[in-house]
């Protein structure tokens, strides 16, 4: 499955999220761009959700270090969402260094943003 991957050109753990990804059997296009707030925008991404990436599969936006598991359920099940989000930068998520610090939460990316975002999944 193809993934269109977003980042700052200067990120490195993007770069090893889409490594992180391709490992996990999609083919990812990366693209460089220093305007992510434009594409961020475009699918209506909370700004409270912003990831340091975005990844566009298969009509869903995925926002950040989320796990290829969630991916791949959303992909499966088709839900009625625009994407997954993992906020900020967390450690040892995905493409990321250092060691977890606890569970990171996934959160749902729904058509009418909310102020308290459902947690889809934890890893």
């Amino acid at each position: 499955m193809s993934a269109t991957l977003y980042k700052n050109p200067n990120c490195g753990c993007c770069a090893g999220h889409a490594e992180y990804l391709k490992e996990n059997g999609f083919d990812v296009e990366v693209v460089e761009t220093n305007d992510l707030s434009k594409i961020k925008a475009e699918h209506n991404v909370p700004e409270k959700l912003y990831g340091c990436h975005s990844t566009l599969i298969d009509n869903y936006a995925f926002e950040g270090h989320v796990n290829v598991e969630s991916i791949q359920q959303v992909l499966e099940e088709k839900p009625f969402i625009k994407g997954l989000s993992v906020p900020g930068m967390p450690l040892g998520s995905p493409g990321m260094g250092g060691e977890k610090q606890g569970p990171i939460e996934v959160y749902t990316l729904a058509f009418q943003p909310t102020d308290s975002p459902e947690v889809y999944a934890t890893y």
